[in-house]
């Protein structure tokens, strides 16, 4: 079985090291992975990773296989798709189901969803689950189909080029603003987090505020990705997340109304820009149409 394949056109000298780690983006950890369970060729030919290249070669990884954890469970669950490509795959969560297994919810997550769909379309890969998502939030969620690719995406993230934008439900208006507030976890609480100057930098931005319905719809444009930041963050400023009992807001949903609505970042293998949404959801629209309370 081979696994994930790149290849790459030399443009000038440089020892193939230096080209796999800083041209190709493979880490080091990577690296030796391929060296031992893998393949580097040069030009057709077998190479270590001492070889010196000249402009003209071209240099071909062979990744090694990758399989999913022996404990994974795949699910029939069916999965709506927004985008994809031989290595990334964007799924439309709904709201009511974790993004990941856990003690609590085993079996029925988005991510066995996931691992039910790669075989059924022969895919084997482990799953790599790019931005996760809270049990009651809905929206984009991406998964990388390899370790490599799951790796350049999280060096993206860390140069702030994964830019997603969410919609927030809340009842009065709110004015645009960036929320600048470090987070951390609340005392005596495993789940909850405040907003603590012991806690980590997080940014949180308040692109529009519109009339929806009886509330306000907020379009929101996170910096950082800390535990419940936009929740945590409308609660800092007053105006907590309709249907978050966690956070103070009005039980007039039956789950916090957000909603990750987009994903925007430059493809890692192509070099294009990929602007992946997600629509409204049905409960978001049923809020609006039937005013206050939409949980009798």
């Amino acid at each position: 079985m081979q696994g994930f394949t790149i290849r790459r056109v030399v443009e000038k000298a440089i020892p193939l090291r230096d080209f796999l780690m800083q041209d190709m983006g493979i880490s080091r950890k990577m690296l030796t992975l391929v060296k031992h369970e893998g393949d580097i060729e040069v030009n057709g030919m077998h190479r270590t990773v001492r070889h010196e290249l000249e402009p003209g070669d071209e240099v071909i990884v062979r990744f090694p296989p990758e399989s999913p954890s022996l404990d994974m469970v795949a699910s029939e669950r069916p999965i709506r798709i927004l985008y994809e490509d031989d290595t990334l795959l964007a799924v439309d969560k709904p709201a009511g189901i974790a993004t990941i297994p856990s003690r609590l919810h085993p079996t029925d997550t988005l991510a066995n969803a996931v691992l039910g769909y790669y075989q059924r379309i022969g895919l084997s890969s482990a799953i790599h689950v790019i931005n996760r998502l809270d049990r009651d939030t809905s929206g984009v969620v991406l998964f990388a189909k390899y370790g490599f690719i799951h790796h350049r995406f999280s060096e993206l993230q860390k140069a702030n080029g994964l830019m997603r934008t969410y919609k927030a439900l809340v009842e009065e208006e709110v004015t645009p603003q960036t929320i600048d507030a470090p987070i951390g976890r609340a005392e005596n609480s495993i789940m909850e987090r405040v907003v603590t100057t012991e806690g980590q930098r997080a940014i949180t931005h308040i692109l529009a505020c519109q009339p929806f319905g009886s509330g306000s719809l907020l379009t929101i444009r996170l910096e950082t990705g800390r535990t419940h930041q936009i929740r945590v963050h409308l609660r800092h400023i007053g105006h907590p997340l309709i249907g978050d009992s966690m956070y103070g807001g009005a039980a007039r949903m039956p789950r916090h109304a957000l909603h990750s609505a987009s994903a925007r970042f430059i493809h890692p293998m192509t070099g294009d820009e990929i602007q992946i949404e997600a629509p409204i959801p049905e409960d978001f629209r049923t809020y609006k149409e039937r005013g206050w309370d939409i949980t009798q």
